[in-house]
């Protein structure tokens, strides 16, 4: 199935668009590391959904705003975005800071939500339970800690980059490093407020997680009223890529039932 690309300007930011597939509208939030490709997950979930996916601002082809100091602004700003798309009853789905982000949407204004889904979403602190420090990582220490699976850490690793990626990784990471770099990936406020999520909300977590360890997900689960907590077996921290159909299958069963 082919998917769109446009440039639109939102709230003064123009911002990279990929669009595919058709039906109920699901809007995807990525994570650090952007949205450079139409992955096979979004493909899969197009064949049921209109899957829409945003670079953040400061993030890719996406402007980086003056205007743009924290997680607070990207919410605010992505309720912009659903304003300006006329979405309504949109299932958000957001993985790692876009998990976190998704949540920091949601806190705020689930009006124009239909349901939300979370994979190892960062934003929280949980005593006893360190994150790991992406900050710190060199390139093999990221890709092997990203991943259960091993051979995908080697495919990342064989990757060459053109000096454009390597200029848009860099931009990615400083961009990051804004939202997330003090206190790390962590806000104080949010676990004050996850009460407010009034709409249907799944969480999905590998269970090898090294980047923010499952335990999170009870803590989630938790603060989120009839939240489901969903644990994928040998699996990083990245599910949407290291167990392609078993995210499809969860996020796209939970959608339909919810929203029937």
């Amino acid at each position: 199935m082919s998917f769109t690309e446009s440039l639109e300007t939102i709230t003064g930011c123009n911002v990279r668009f990929m669009r595919g597939g058709k039906g109920a509208p699901l809007l995807f939030l990525h994570g650090s590391g952007g949205a450079g490709r139409w992955l096979p997950f979004m493909e899969k979930l197009s064949e049921s959904h209109e899957v829409i996916v945003p670079e953040h601002p400061g993030f890719g082809a996406s402007d980086s705003p003056e205007w743009l100091d924290g997680m607070s602004d990207l919410a605010f700003f992505y309720l912009d975005v659903l304003d300006h798309l006329g979405l309504d009853r949109v299932n958000l789905v957001g993985g790692s800071i876009g998990g976190w982000l998704a949540a920091e949407i949601a806190i705020r204004d689930c009006a124009r939500l239909a349901s939300l889904t979370m994979a190892g979403p960062a934003g929280l602190r949980v005593k006893g339970l360190r994150k790991g420090d992406v900050f710190m990582w060199n390139a093999e220490e990221t890709a092997r800690n990203l991943f259960h699976d091993q051979a995908y850490a080697e495919q990342m690793l064989a990757a060459r980059p053109s000096a454009e990626e390597l200029e848009t990784v860099l931009r990615n990471r400083l961009t990051t490093a804004k939202l997330a770099w003090e206190p790390r990936f962590h806000n104080p406020d949010l676990h004050k407020w996850l009460h407010r999520i009034i709409v249907p909300t799944l969480i999905l977590w590998g269970d090898r997680d090294k980047v923010v360890p499952a335990g999170y997900g009870v803590a989630y689960e938790d603060l989120i009223p009839d939240a489901r907590l969903e644990i994928i077996r040998d699996c990083g921290h990245l599910p949407q890529i290291e167990k392609v159909d078993r995210f499809v299958e969860l996020v796209g069963g939970f959608i339909r039932e919810v929203t029937r």
